[in-house]
């Protein structure tokens, strides 16, 4: 019998205790939206809904087209640690308004990165965009 492993979410986006986060754009008031947000709060207190905070670990952005990515991912880029990630969370599958090559493109035009997806929830997928190592400043 094969075995299904399946990690947490909060896992899989690489959010761990402590760790400072931005929620930016509406994700869906859906029962997996609901429970996120309720595991979120119990792995960290460092919650921003809306623009980020400086030093930002993760942000978390729900876009669900070209003009929004656009107009939120330019300012994203300094409110992240050298380390940090941008998670781009866009509808999947036929319901998809956003295409994973728009989200690359434009991730490319800001010296950005893709280097994870991961399946958000049944209707969400979430691209991952960080800083290129050869662009971080060295300690």
């Amino acid at each position: 019998m094969e075995r299904v492993y399946t990690a947490p979410l909060l896992d899989k986006l690489g959010i761990r205790p402590g760790m400072r986060v931005a929620i930016v754009g509406d994700l869906d008031d859906d029962e997996t939206a609901r429970s996120f947000r309720a595991e979120l709060a119990d792995r960290t207190s460092d919650i921003t809904d809306g623009p980020p905070k400086s030093d930002s670990d993760i942000v978390l952005l729900a876009a669900n087209s070209t003009a929004e990515l656009a107009a939120a991912l330019p300012g994203l880029r300094a409110r992240i640690r050298p380390n940090g990630a941008i998670w781009i969370i866009s509808r999947k599958g036929k319901a998809a308004t956003l295409r994973d090559v728009d989200v690359i493109a434009a991730a490319t035009e800001h010296g950005l990165v893709d280097n994870k997806v991961v399946s958000f929830s049944p209707t969400r997928t979430a691209l991952r965009l960080v800083i290129p190592v050869a662009l971080r400043p060295r300690a």
